[in-house]
């Protein structure tokens, strides 16, 4: 069972790994991920509410159970919080550096300012900027007391040790007030007060920039509107959203913004559903089409049945599922994360080392507490513990706002990863909207073929069933329905009328009950070249004629696979069609490889056979694709598909537009290069300016680091991080301006044979063939074939030829040859 929770009181990498650390070792708990941008966390397990609180509150920090609106908690308010700090400390600030420099600027100082007062003032304000900026030191004690020290504790730290020694000096002076005055040039207040309103100013941009993160979010939220005009006892009342109830009727006026699923009861309108979908041209809607949460009615009127209310709209689902991404943990950041959670005790004894050889070597005390106040203060765990949830944020947002929606961190990461797209055909690269264009009867009239074929389809809900029969009806034919149906998945369909036996379905199907002529074999391939699927349909034992229907290209489908191939993928159709039509299909579309008459059951062992060369993606909406969507490393759901694939994908796309899926490799592929980047300069800031700050090149090259500059490069660092990763909130995910083509590693070498049989009449003798090669280990695939008496095996290595011989045998089949 998965819970969320809000986490207050985190301020950096280590606070975050200091809670993963407490929570994952409370009985019950599975898994837990904490994310410090929207201070949030997830667990995984069967631990109590009141464990898991505990155990947080036990580290030193606080939480509650997230609400169930899942918003991003506190963003915004700590952004309001830190402006008054900031605007507080920065005009103390500058009446502090005024006292303190200003006679070195030639800036004039009242007269009555004298070395013991300037000093005393400086203690003043200094300590009036700690009062303001006391969470610093609130955190970071209670987080040094609970034996895991974050971000907090290594600027209060500095701060205070420049504060102390001041102090320090500033009684020195007091006690001799004759020659106290040579003290003076001790006195680090100005450093304390700078350092506390550099890092506050840090955190201020940073807050902001958050907030800039999560306005995708946001905007998801406010798309739904507050109120709705519901019919209540015949009359319109406006009443607010959360009162609304299935099945109550309420009405949409022009400008309106739709405020729970529903289905329309009447009218017709257009309406603007880019805010889910990502698609800018409104589209229009009429009785007994659905309308979901957050879209806007552009027109007409209309009255609409609440279907789905609640946490169960569309719209919420889809706040629910990018809060789950944004709060999940990428596997690119576990790096970062075991850094983060020895970084601040770590850097502590760093500082203290540089204190204690600073004055081995001779440095005088002063000198020495600088540089360790300035490693102390320019170590930065915040920019690696938002290196990557600021980016997935983003990318979340960004997403979402593009009809894309990735349920975990790790899918986003490895959609960019991958080198294979598989699309199934119908209703993916299709429109999925059967329609029959061909009707030519062989041993009867017309009117005979259809009525026997409207006879069997009426009693089916497949897509081409249902094509079929639709256009018997348009062409007034009314058939009895047939008596002992049975649909054949893959094959066709069987019944009886009247007591006379009925089949329709695929050539393969009809072939493997009667012997087909010449001339029709050459008419249904003629028609599978044109990328139509011939039904063959009989009533007795005689063949009644052929009804071909096709399912024309999406618009968009070409180029879907055109950007896909650009950058680097190899392109695969899955379909159950004929291999003439396929490839007719997958010529119009540009795809690299057809895989034609795959049973259902049979795509997941084709996904399997091409994960062998790499992470594959599996395009699909039907039932059908439910096993294969999860076998695939990355399962896409094309909106309008069934609940069973939209729960079995990783990634749903809310635009039935295919070219959804380049777009979101493109997406994954720019947040993994932001990802990186950010852990690249949040290495090698520390990297560089931890020597520095310490002194390491003053011998060398004379560089040091004053603790103000220090706490200003602190700041900054974290800042640049989220900024970067702001950069996913004005891409273009549809553009392939600058797509790059990636290069994958090479692909499994594999062997073909040929085994010539004898014994196989029908296409339950190629299924037995086929489960029996197939069982064999190195057996990558078997094509079977019947009619050609065949099995075209592929190997993952060479296998000796006897041992594909006894397979085959060993099911009463006889092996001829094995080329």
């Amino acid at each position: 069972m998965k819970k969320e929770y809000n986490v207050t009181g985190m301020s950096c990498a280590a606070c975050s790994a200091s809670v993963e650390r407490a929570v994952n070792k409370v009985a019950g708990v599975e898994k837990v991920a904490v994310n410090l941008l929207s201070g949030s966390m997830s667990v995984e397990g069967s631990a109590s509410e009141s464990d898991v609180i505990a155990a947080v509150k036990k580290a030193g920090y606080g939480a509650s159970v997230k609400g169930k609106e899942g918003t991003p908690s506190g963003v915004r308010k700590d952004e309001d919080t830190m402006k008054t700090r900031l605007v507080s400390s920065l005009i103390l600030l500058a009446l502090h550096l005024y006292i303190s420099m200003g006679s070195m600027a030639g800036l004039p100082l009242p007269s009555f300012i004298t070395h013991h007062v300037n000093a005393v003032l400086q203690l003043t304000l200094s300590m009036v900027i700690m009062f303001i900026n006391r969470k610093f030191f609130i955190s970071g004690t209670k987080a040094l007391l609970h034996k895991s020290p974050n971000m907090d504790t290594l600027v209060s730290m500095g701060a205070l040790a420049a504060f102390i020694y001041s102090y320090a000096a500033l009684m020195l002076m007091l006690l001799d007030p004759m020659g106290g005055h040579m003290y003076f040039h001790e006195l680090y207040f100005e450093a304390t007060s700078t350092i506390l309103t550099l890092i506050t100013l840090g955190k201020t941009l940073e807050a902001r920039s958050k907030v800039k993160t999560a306005s995708a979010i946001q905007g998801l939220m406010n798309l739904a509107p507050k109120t709705a005009v519901v019919e209540r006892n015949g009359r319109e009342e406006t009443v607010e959203v959360s009162q609304l109830v299935k099945d109550d009727v309420f009405i949409l006026y022009p400008g309106a913004a739709v405020p729970v699923d529903g289905v329309i009861i009447s009218g017709v309108s257009t309406l603007d559903e880019s805010s889910l979908t990502g698609e800018s041209i409104p589209v229009d809607r009429s009785e007994g089409e659905n309308v979901s949460a957050g879209t806007m009615n552009i027109s007409g009127n209309l009255r609409v049945r609440a279907t789905r209310v609640g946490e169960d709209t569309t719209l919420s689902q889809i706040i629910r599922l990018v809060n789950e991404a944004s709060s999940s943990k990428a596997p690119v950041s576990r790096l970062a994360d075991r850094v983060a959670g020895v970084f601040v005790p770590v850097v502590m004894a760093i500082a203290a080392l540089t204190f204690i050889l600073q004055l081995v070597f001779g440095a005088e005390f002063s000198y020495a507490l600088s540089r360790a106040v300035a490693v102390l203060v320019i170590s930065c765990p915040c920019a690696l513990g938002l290196a990557t949830p600021v980016a997935i944020m983003a990318a979340s947002g960004k997403g979402a706002s593009a009809g894309i929606l990735f349920k975990d961190a790790a899918v986003l990461e490895n959609t960019g990863k991958a080198s294979v797209a598989v699309f199934d055909k119908t209703g993916t690269v299709t429109e999925g909207k059967m329609k029959v264009c061909d009707v030519i009867p062989l041993s009867g009239s017309k009117e005979e073929l259809l009525g026997a074929a409207s006879s069997l389809e009426s009693m089916s809900e497949h897509p081409i069933a249902k094509a079929v029969a639709t256009h018997a009806a348009s062409e007034g034919i009314t058939a009895e329905k047939a008596a002992s149906f049975r649909a054949l998945p893959g094959y066709g369909v069987e019944g009886t009328l009247n007591g006379i036996e009925l089949k329709g379905g695929s050539v393969k199907f009809i072939s493997s009950v009667t012997e087909i002529s010449a001339d029709v074999t050459e008419k249904t391939e003629s028609l599978s070249k044109a990328g139509k699927t011939p039904l063959l349909f009989m009533s007795g034992d005689r063949v009644l004629g052929i009804i071909a229907v096709r399912d024309d290209l999406k618009g968009d489908a070409a180029e879907a696979v055109s950007q896909l191939k650009a950058m680097g993928l190899r392109t695969v159709m899955l379909t159950g069609d004929n291999e003439k039509t396929a490839k007719a299909i997958a010529g119009e579309a540009g795809f690299d490889e057809v895989i034609s008459g795959v049973l259902p059951s049979g795509k997941e062992e084709h996904i399997r056979r091409l994960q062998k060369t790499g992470r594959v993606i599996m395009v699909g909406d039907g039932i059908n694709d439910a096993p294969s969507l999860t076998r695939a490393d990355i399962g896409m759901a094309v909106s309008g598909g069934t609940d069973i694939a939209m729960d079995s994908a990783s990634v749903i796309l809310m635009n039935s537009s295919v070219k959804a899926v380049p777009a979101a490799v493109r997406l994954s592929r720019k947040t993994l290069t932001i990802i990186k980047e950010n852990l690249f300069w949040a290495f090698i800031y520390n990297c560089i300016g931890i020597p520095l700050a310490a002194g390491v090149f003053t011998p060398f090259l004379g560089w040091s680091l004053n603790p103000m500059f220090a706490s200003f490069a602190m700041s900054l660092s974290s800042v640049c991080v989220v900024t970067n990763a702001l950069r996913l909130n004005i891409m273009d995910v549809f553009s392939r301006a600058h797509d790059r083509k990636k290069t994958f590693r090479k692909e499994e070498e594999t062997v073909e044979k040929t085994l010539v049989i004898e014994g196989m009449m029908c296409s339950h003798c190629e299924m037995r063939v086929k489960k029996a090669l197939m069982a064999v280990d190195g057996v990558v695939s078997a094509d079977v074939s019947h009619e050609k008496g065949t099995a075209v095996v592929t190997l993952a290595k060479d296998i000796d030829a006897d041992v594909l011989k006894k397979a085959v045998e060993a099911q009463d089949y006889s092996v001829l040859a094995v080329k």
